[in-house]
């Protein structure tokens, strides 16, 4: 294990030399803490950014979509060059007390971007619909904030929950069994967070003010903050974990001398010794330096067969929050749940899986199969994208059912853009949610677990930030095909399978296509999966 930093060090951002009573569930609850209030600032602006986009920036629904998927892919592309930073340069402390003061700054930006002049104080600049025009300021200063806040998050994502993994000891029996239910209640605690974020933050950007419906989130970013500098006598820290001065070898350094070792190796002419910064390697350092990259090349067909569930991910806070907008959401004689609001039966049903799949299937798995963690990570994945196939299928089959009552009601032109709702309960389009929290459950913590442990140790990291990349090129994949489809869909007249009146358009073929997509997916996963050899499992420091 590295070293901890002088004893005598001044600096307030380092600690001092760990005494061996910490880390554990102790310091990790105190991490889980910092992520859950992250997450709710981060769902807080997220889960509604559609209908804001669609609302008072007058989108449509198709750029809105493209948009939020755009920025969605970036938000969890950039965590890949954050933990870079991290691993290599600033530690992974640092990098999360730089980033959370980033993230706070840029949700307060977004606050003052929405308190722009509201379409009563905009006169005679008001449109035909009678709706304020965003001026070009304000649509310039909302997107700079907005993506201030993935800058920031590239930092804190992949850094928070690989400290939270640090906290135990992977050579320890004990808490190796932890570390792997630590990422269990991990999800669990975020999406607690989530669905609570989901119910009142929606209802507050709907009917009070989107002021204050960004404003909460950035005072909570505020609190997250404050949380975690509280709990920092108590972490355990591991090279790479705190500062740079620690990392014996960063993500750049170690990728680059792996991939010069791999590649001599590769020849066959592996010398005795090789140059490098500090003086020769011996043969056997070569030989390591190799099979660490040979192990990070054999990851990319595993993250490159999930992308298409990146793409499915992407779907609940835009087309499924618009689906829901076009349904009879009453509740009782005048309480209307917001459509982003559903979102939180996604939340429901990812806290009761998490629950049966930690207290109930892996211990009857693990009596069958013999395996510690019940079945395997790779394992776990694939029965998530199995359930994201039937997550698409049954959301085609409720959409069909959607558009026939829309028809059958003469709402053709006009439920789907606002006006009268389709005849059609809300508790329709539920299975969906339900059912993606279930394949949420399998895969989100597959991915998790997987790109943690079968990473070096020096790469922590960046292996959480290849987990959040699926998530990123996942956007950026919905956000191409969204624009795509809607170009060639409106061609020659045509209408856009994303038309501003959902009644007209056509999201159940978007559904089907995405089926069959991962259909394909997932029997590309089964057949990499199948001759994926696992890394041994190392120290944290190693």
């Amino acid at each position: 294990m590295a070293s901890e930093s002088d004893p005598g060090s001044t600096d307030p951002l380092l600690p001092r030399r760990r005494a061996p009573s910490k880390g554990g569930w102790r310091s990790a609850l105190f991490i889980i803490w910092v992520e859950v209030a992250e997450r709710f600032a981060y769902y807080g602006i997220s889960s509604n950014l559609i209908s804001y986009l669609t609302g008072p920036l007058g989108q449509t629904t198709a750029a809105a979509a493209a948009a939020v998927n755009a920025w969605s892919g970036a938000a969890s592309m950039l965590p890949l060059l954050g933990a870079a930073v991290a691993d290599s340069w600033l530690g992974r402390y640092r990098t999360i007390v730089a980033s959370s003061v980033l993230y706070t700054m840029g949700l307060g930006m977004l606050t003052l971007s929405s308190m722009f002049p509201s379409p009563q104080q905009c006169g005679v600049a008001a449109d035909s619909r009678g709706a304020c025009p965003p001026s070009s300021l304000q649509t310039v200063f909302f997107y700079i904030s907005l993506y201030l806040v993935a800058i920031a998050q590239s930092g804190h994502k992949p850094c928070v929950q690989a400290f939270g993994a640090d906290q135990f000891d992977a050579t320890d029996p004990d808490e190796s069994s932890s570390r792997a239910s630590f990422f269990n209640w991990w999800y669990f605690g975020i999406c607690v967070s989530g669905t609570m974020t989901v119910a009142i933050m929606s209802y507050v950007q709907d009917n009070v003010s989107w002021a204050l419906g960004f404003g909460v989130p950035s005072m909570v970013m505020l609190l997250a903050l404050a949380i975690f500098l509280l709990g920092t006598r108590t972490y355990r820290f591991y090279g790479g974990s705190r500062g740079g001065s620690n990392v014996g070898a960063g993500t750049f350094s170690l990728v680059g001398k792996a991939f010069v070792a791999w590649r001599k190796r590769s020849k066959e002419a592996l010398p005795a010794e090789l140059e490098h910064g500090d003086g020769e390697l011996a043969v056997t350092e070569n030989a390591a330096l190799a099979e660490e990259v040979s192990g990070l090349t054999r990851l990319f067909p595993i993250w490159a067969t999930c992308l298409l569930y990146g793409v499915v991910f992407a779907q609940p806070p835009t087309l499924f929050t618009k689906q829901a907008g076009t349904l009879d959401r009453r509740v009782g004689s005048s309480f209307q749940i917001p459509p982003a609001a559903l979102q939180c039966f996604l939340g429901v049903s990812i806290v009761s899986c998490i629950v049966l799949y930690d207290r109930v299937l892996v211990p009857v798995a693990r009596r069958v199969s013999g395996v510690a963690s019940g079945i395997t990570m790779l394992q776990r994945i694939g029965t998530g994208i199995a359930l994201s196939l039937v997550t698409l299928a049954v959301a085609a089959l409720v959409e069909m059912r959607r558009l026939r009552a829309a028809r059958d009601a003469g709402l053709v032109d006009g439920g789907g853009s606002g006006g009268t709702a389709v005849p059609m309960s809300l508790w329709w389009i539920v299975p969906q949610y339900v059912l993606l929290g279930a394949a949420d459950v399998f895969t989100m913590v597959g991915m998790q677990e997987f790109f943690y442990d079968q990473v070096p140790g020096a790469l922590k990291s960046l292996g959480l930030a290849l987990y959040l990349s699926v998530l990123g090129v996942g956007s950026f994949i919905s956000s191409f095909l969204i624009t795509v489809i809607d170009g060639l869909t409106k061609r020659n007249g045509g209408t856009s399978w994303f038309a501003d009146d959902l009644n007209r358009g056509h999201l159940d073929y978007f559904y089907l296509l995405l089926a069959a997509l991962t259909a394909l997916e997932l029997v590309a996963f089964t057949y990499f999966s199948a001759s994926y050899v696992y890394r041994r499992k190392a120290g944290n420091s190693h």
